[in-house]
């Protein structure tokens, strides 16, 4: 797609000759002869690069007055200011106010492509950066205020400054990856390089290289790497192996010779390189299994988990899933332009009871889908049928549509004791088991609710194929912890 920019000029010739100059390579131009055309024009579509003359006679402001306007407005535009009569003097100011460039008339076209050039390619940078920092602060934090999450966070900070090496535990999704950061974060090394590498999709047969790079001999009988190791790049900072149980069985060796001496060889090498580096790996797999199966080294599994650290799936912390939603809610609204949206009580409670097979990441991609792809009415928030089919279905199915004509079959008894089954069922899996939370909620007292979820036959939020025999006693395995 051809970048977009718009000249602002009160003579016409001047506009025509920007113009015809900007399209002969490829850029789509607009025009405006004062200040109000180019305000007009930049609220219909946002320009790429606003090529502005300072002095615009004959308009209600002149450019450098619009140019504070646009600054305020728009400050991820850039703007080249242009003028026939211009100084010094004039062209730092305008620089000084936000201006990419200064240029005087008359100029050479080729001085205008460069420096248009030059102007699209550092505002895109900056917004490439923008996003990196807003992914980043994402993944370098933990959110919610789950007992899961608080235990996790405490060990976090126990573990990050005394420089062992530490094996994440945890299922896909679940925010290993962020827990590596955090550590890195609060370590010694923090202004130190954080480097990542994917065992899982890095090809077997590259891995070596990757981890340790090469090495060639000069004509000098000297010897220079050729490529540079993440090992290497991660000299004074921290390592991350991510899914190290996806690792060759032979890189395995290396990888443990590496952390006992600190020094490795470059493929193709002849002197050890010596490295100050802290390893963090993470794993879905269990790596004790793996090793009884003769796929995971023994020497490297007690090397890597000096400090175990686990990260609970999305399921056992239900509670963290509203500060979740609304947290990913900002960012996306952040990163994509669009104004954030208020999720209702139901789709929440919805959110909540869902299972998350996908967990942390899952929800994250469904906050964007619901942000971008559900209809936006004025004052109406997020409801339960804006949700995605397999989240919004495990709702209490008397209150789904669906369900009408089954309970209008229904004797009034039999459809309020359904009713009942279904809305505690789901409640009790929204808190997680939490029998004192969901009784206050319901409004009701904890005693009662045991005897209710006795009577119509769930437990542990499930509701049971046999409700004669669904005897829950006091001891059940639901947690009672507030």
């Amino acid at each position: 797609m051809a970048h977009d920019i718009l000249i602002v000029d009160d003579e016409d010739d001047i506009r025509l000759l920007i113009s015809g100059t900007l399209e002969d390579e490829g850029y789509e131009t607009r025009q405006a002869n004062n200040s109000d055309t180019a305000i007009s024009q930049i609220g219909s579509r946002r320009p790429n690069l606003i090529i502005l003359d300072i002095w615009l006679e004959g308009s209600k402001i002149d450019g450098m007055e619009l140019l504070d306007i646009l600054q305020n407005d728009y400050p991820e535009i850039p703007i080249i200011m242009i003028s026939g009569h211009g100084s010094i003097e004039m062209a730092v100011e305008a620089i000084k106010n936000g201006a990419y460039d200064f240029i005087e008339k008359p100029f050479k076209s080729d001085r205008l492509l460069v420096i248009a050039s030059r102007a699209i390619e550092a505002a895109q940078l900056k917004r490439e950066n923008e996003e990196l920092k807003l992914r980043a602060g994402a993944e370098g934090e933990l959110t919610g205020n789950s007992t899961a999450i608080n235990q996790l966070r405490h060990s976090i900070k126990k573990a990050a400054p005394t420089g062992s090496r530490v094996l994440i535990s945890g299922p896909a999704g679940s925010g290993k990856e962020v827990v590596a950061r955090m550590l890195h974060k609060l370590s010694t090394r923090a202004k130190q390089p954080f480097i990542v590498i994917n065992c899982a999709t890095m090809a077997p047969e590259s891995m070596e290289l990757e981890l340790f790079g090469s090495e060639i001999e000069t004509r000098g009988g000297s010897n220079s790497p050729s490529r540079v190791g993440l090992f290497e790049q991660a000299h004074t900072g921290t390592l991350l192996l991510d899914e190290v149980g996806d690792m060759p069985i032979e890189t395995q060796g290396k990888i443990v010779r590496a952390l006992q001496e600190q020094t490795f060889l470059r493929i193709g090498g002849k002197e050890k390189i010596k490295v100050d580096v802290r390893v963090v790996a993470t794993t879905t797999r269990d790596l004790v299994d793996d090793i009884a199966n003769g796929n995971f080294r023994e020497d490297l599994y007690y090397r890597l988990n000096v400090v175990p650290l686990e990260v609970p799936n999305l399921a056992q912390r239900r509670d963290d899933i509203p500060y979740l939603a609304e947290y990913f809610m900002q960012q996306s609204a952040q990163l994509s332009g669009l104004a954030p949206r208020k999720i209702g009580t139901d789709a929440m409670a919805a959110l909540q009871a869902y299972a998350w097979p996908g967990n942390v990441r899952q929800l994250r991609n469904v906050i964007d889908w619901l942000l971008i792809m559900t209809p936006v009415e004025e004052g109406r928030s997020i409801q339960v049928d804006m949700l995605p089919p397999e989240i919004g279905g495990i709702s209490p199915s008397v209150l789904r549509k669906d369900r009408n004509v089954e309970l209008l079959s229904m004797q009034l008894r039999d459809a309020r004791e359904e009713f009942e089954r279904q809305y505690l069922s789901a409640q009790v899996t929204r808190f997680g088991g939490n029998i004192s939370r969901t009784a206050s909620f319901v409004g009701m007292e904890r005693s009662a609710l045991h005897r209710k979820l006795k009577i119509l036959g769930i437990q542990n939020g499930m509701i049971t194929a046999d409700q004669s025999n669904s005897d829950v006693d006091e001891n059940q395995n639901i947690s009672e912890t507030s």
